[in-house]
């Protein structure tokens, strides 16, 4: 990737280390060192994904930091970490359906826009980008449903923030698995499975679009100073950045992306997490409650703003993930190369 620099020197351009598409990777390296880096990302990030989940089912509203102190005090560290082991079960499998789907859907749709169409490189891969996060996040769905149904339930579990008699009792998450599966059937696992969709496909569209966007908008800002100005090889010149300057960009990208997704999804989110914990709350016909008496309980226990409870750490978690996810991923990418030189940061 070259983006230029200068208006009056055609030649000054700005040599970022170069793209690589599903074809260059090894497919088994890709798939078993994602599973291990994104495992600890996971476990990293996980208390604030039980924070923003128990504030978006609470009736009243409670600030993050008071729900922290409430959830050490009765229950200690490990409240944080409740239905962690069910949620790695489930992230091995979502994230490779999740990063397959990516880089297929990223490198053929860009070669068609470009190609085909005729389009420029940023109107290609801001097109790309964008079908790949609506594939990826369609097809992680799929694995990721189920298990966060189970898993935010057990996240809620033993807080008194519902005030809901609701809330059932599991003990871990092969008895929440069986006894869901034993109430509502299959489909019980797959609860809030259209909203998730309606969620995270739009969602991770406008995110990588806004990333591929961001990213070059950054470099053609900043990028000449701080690049290494020296001979391109075309009769030019061209700069070069160092490692340390591609990770900070890729992290401030990620990070600009994220506000704009959470904030345009997040009414969204808390539908989808009060439908896939909450049994028949506020439903008139004592079965598992519709968007539309979701939507309604949370207007009428806040009015609009209460489908923006958990922005704060949602906002927070989708930062820090996308920033970490980014440089991993590349990281990664470049660790599963078949020819890794000319790749090295």
């Amino acid at each position: 990737m070259s983006l230029s620099t200068a208006e009056d020197d055609s030649t000054s351009e700005i040599h970022l280390p170069a793209d690589i598409d599903w074809e260059m990777l090894d497919k088994s390296k890709f798939f078993f060192l994602g599973a291990a880096l994104f495992s600890g990302v996971s476990g990293t990030l996980y208390p604030i994904v039980v924070l923003k989940t128990r504030q978006q089912v609470m009736i009243k509203d409670i600030s993050c930091f008071q729900m922290a102190a409430s959830i050490f005090k009765t229950e200690g560290c490990r409240g944080f970490y409740r239905g962690f082991g069910t949620s790695l079960m489930g992230t091995i499998p979502a994230r490779a359906l999740y990063m397959g789907a990516l880089e297929f859907t990223k490198s053929n749709v860009g070669n068609v826009a470009s190609v085909q169409f005729g389009l420029s490189e940023a109107s290609s891969s801001a097109i790309a980008n964008a079908a790949a996060g609506l594939s990826a996040a369609m097809a992680a769905q799929l694995v990721w449903t189920p298990i966060d149904v189970v898993s935010q339930r057990l996240m809620v579990q033993g807080s008194d923030c519902c005030n809901s008699t609701s809330l059932k009792k599991y003990n871990g998450g092969i008895d929440a698995f069986r006894k869901i599966v034993n109430v509502d059937g299959v489909k019980g696992l797959y609860r809030g499975f259209g909203i998730s969709i309606l969620t995270y496909a739009p969602s991770n569209a406008v995110w990588w679009a806004s990333y591929s966007i961001a990213h070059r908008v950054i470099w053609g800002c900043i990028g000449c100073y701080c690049c290494k100005k020296g001979e391109n090889g075309y009769g030019g010149t061209g700069y070069t950045p160092d490692g340390k300057s591609v990770v900070a960009v890729q992290g401030l990208s990620a990070s600009m992306a994220s506000g704009v997704s959470a904030l345009v999804t997040m009414p969204l989110d808390t539908i989808k997490t009060r439908l896939q914990v909450l049994d028949g709350e506020g439903s008139v016909r004592g079965k598992s409650p519709t968007v539309i008496e979701t939507v309604r309980n949370l207007v009428k226990e806040g009015g609009l703003g209460a489908c923006y409870r958990g922005l704060g750490p949602r906002w927070a978690s989708m930062s820090m993930s996308a920033t970490t996810m980014i440089t991993t991923y590349e990281f990664l990418k470049r660790l599963s190369t078949k020819n890794q030189e000319g790749f090295a940061l």
